[in-house]
């Protein structure tokens, strides 16, 4: 198994301190952030994947399929992930493995680790969101990452935003009135903002006389 590891350690042998790339194959010189370690809980296999995914298209993407599987499996650790990661292992070294891409070999990592229960975990997550004192833009971010993956859509979803923000929704028909003309104003007005600009960095052409 020692052979193995060291197989697999090879891969980021490109790769040094921070996530910049130093080998032949690196990809973009930006600094790209390293995923955490996955051990095999259903409620971290989404932003472990998501981090794989950046990494592998910023600095990995010239890599086998192969290499990139392997360099995956190096963050896989602990917990219920390590016999699955051995199961991989071996199914490399006897070349069994059988994923055309590493999108499909990700697929199959969430399939095991997350599955019904990543969903709950989803759920649970969102329907104890709430704003609180955080910015409405903030929020609105966190209950994006809650909400997807959570199986909810359409009016449940909508309920539960509702729910956890902290500004009081309007309570009649008047009030809703206003709030959506204020609404479609905003709206209006930042599209002519956004055309102006676009206008100018074009360059507005010269009028004939």
């Amino acid at each position: 198994m020692q052979v193995q590891i060291q197989a697999l350690l090879a891969v980021q042998g490109g790769v040094g301190a921070g996530g910049v790339g130093t080998g032949p194959n690196e990809g973009s010189h930006m600094e790209v952030a390293k995923p955490a370690i996955f051990n095999g809980e259903a409620g971290r296999v989404g932003g472990f994947i998501t981090a794989c995914r950046l990494y592998i298209k910023m600095k990995l993407k010239r890599n086998t399929v192969e290499e990139q599987i392997q360099w995956v499996l190096t963050y896989v650790q602990g917990g219920s992930a390590d016999v699955w990661k051995e199961n991989m292992v071996d199914e490399l070294e006897s070349g069994e493995m059988e994923y055309k891409t590493v999108e499909d070999f990700l697929t199959s990592l969430r399939k095991e680790f997350g599955g019904g229960e990543e969903e709950s975990v989803k759920v649970a997550e969102l329907r104890k969101l709430e704003q609180g004192g955080k910015m409405m833009e903030e929020f609105v971010q966190e209950f994006k990452r809650a909400a997807r993956g959570s199986g909810y859509e359409g009016r449940p979803l909508v309920e539960e935003f509702k729910r956890g923000i902290t500004e009081n929704p309007p309570a009649s028909i008047e009030q809703w009135y206003r709030r959506a003309m204020a609404l479609d104003r905003n709206w209006r007005e930042s599209r002519r903002e956004e055309e102006r600009l676009r206008k100018k960095e074009v360059g507005e052409p010269k009028q004939e006389r």
